[in-house]
């Protein structure tokens, strides 16, 4: 069975080497390992949520789609779209909204660390809580659900969510499944192997704490002058330094080959310099960064082949999302509203036999469809979607010329759960 994985980039900010080494990398070598189907999506639906800079927002966006197509993202290999480019995704996002309780949503914890921290503040509850924050968990669900992903790669503070979606998902199975799994149940892919980089000052690499090491940005001037400004402590060259108490060293091994992670250690040891060693840092990043930010600057001064690459991504995800969810509408009811037979009464003596009726339309997906149904509007036989008119038609003769003994070449896909001689009966009737 095919694995199908889904990862989400929140779009409001620049991405930095601890994005690099704990997502984007593990990320896309998980793309290209044989059994996986992976769909990258860029979340700019969430990142309204943070952020109401629309010149930030559309940079982000750009820059973010830059790096992971610079950092060797293979598009012919996975699915990369905007979540803003799939229409289907918040008509589903309304779809679970009416299926998901508040209480669930009070519990999130995005929304309980803005009540919890307005209370300290001596604020109302909900000061500067949007539906959108609070509605987050909902919309997270429909990204995943929509595109029945088996596995999300999250970090341990994003599990909730995940087990949001499913709650969510199976809710909905239940109340308009009908015996069926319309939502794949999606799991936690917890990612406690990827490197966690720290930044500047030992703590984690974050933008709140600025402390960050540019990844493209600015160039090999700016990651320079960043590794330059790692803290390291007061030892003197020619003083031994522990090499285990260094994060520069954990730095350093998210980079380097083993060899060079043991003759790193050794050196230190031995009293290299703290300057040296980040010189030596530096060597190996830019063995590392300098063809993909040259890939990056490239994709950079041409937007326009970024958009070409999303839009074709949008037309893969769509032709999974669109057929998904015109199901999904005729399972909770927004159904089209098709004629239904009406018996005609006439006198015992002159009353003519009552035929079943087939019936040939096309569907929202673009697919030509035919049915029959008994002439009193039961549902006999269902089709299964051809690419013409012309081929449904051609079925529909066949079945009303051939009979029954046509029903050995039907797909089993036709008329799953409806008794063979129910079906028979009717056809024999066009041929009688």
């Amino acid at each position: 069975m095919t694995l199908r994985v889904l990862t989400g980039i929140t779009t409001s900010g620049t991405p930095h080497l601890g994005n690099y080494a704990g997502a984007i990398r593990p990320a896309i070598a998980a793309s290209r390992q044989p059994g996986a189907e992976s769909f990258f999506f860029l979340a700019d639906y969430h990142a309204l949520i943070k952020c109401d800079d629309p010149a930030r927002i559309q940079r982000s966006r750009l820059e973010i789609a830059a790096t992971w197509l610079a950092s060797g993202l293979d598009t012919s290999r996975v699915t990369f779209y905007r979540q803003s480019d799939i229409p289907e995704i918040p008509e589903l996002n309304w779809l679970l909204t009416c299926v998901t309780s508040k209480g669930m949503m009070n519990r999130a914890h995005a929304y309980k660390a803005s009540t919890d921290a307005n209370e300290a503040a001596g604020e109302e509850l909900d000061a500067g809580v949007t539906m959108g924050l609070y509605c987050y968990p909902v919309l997270m669900a429909a990204d995943i659900l929509m595109f029945k992903a088996h596995k999300v790669p999250v970090g341990r503070d994003q599990i909730q969510h995940i087990e949001m979606a499913r709650d969510v998902g199976q809710r909905f199975n239940h109340l308009f499944g009908a015996g069926r799994e319309l939502f794949v149940l999606p799991e936690a892919a917890i990612e406690d192997n990827v490197a966690t980089l720290p930044g500047l000052d030992g703590r984690k690499m974050s933008k709140s704490y600025d402390n960050t090491i540019p990844l493209f940005e600015g160039g090999a001037k700016a990651l320079k002058a960043a590794v330059a400004r790692i803290v390291t402590d007061s030892k003197l060259p020619g003083e031994p330094k522990d090499p285990d108490n260094s994060h520069l060293v954990t730095l350093f091994d998210a980079f380097a080959t083993a060899d060079e992670r043991e003759q790193f250690r050794a050196d230190l040891r031995a009293g290299l310099a703290w300057g040296e060693a980040k010189q030596r840092f530096l060597t190996v990043l830019e063995r590392d960064l300098a063809p993909m930010r040259a890939k990056y600057d490239e994709l950079m001064s041409r937007p326009e082949h970024i958009e070409a690459l999303l839009q074709e991504g949008a037309a893969k995800a769509r032709a999974v999302a669109t057929p998904f969810l015109a199901e999904l509408r005729e399972a909770v009811g927004l159904r089209r509203f098709n004629a239904i037979p009406v018996a005609v009464e006439k006198k015992a003596e002159a009353a003519a036999p009552q035929l079943p009726v087939f019936k040939q339309y096309r569907e929202a997906d673009g697919k030509f469809y035919f049915k029959l149904s008994s002439h009193d509007g039961r549902l006999l036989l269902q089709s299964q979607g051809f690419d013409s008119g012309r081929d449904a038609g051609q079925w529909v003769g066949r079945l009303k010329s051939e009979g029954a003994s046509a029903l050995d070449s039907v797909p089993a896909s036709f008329g799953e759960g409806v008794a063979r001689e129910d079906v028979a009966a009717a056809l024999g009737a066009f041929a009688g």
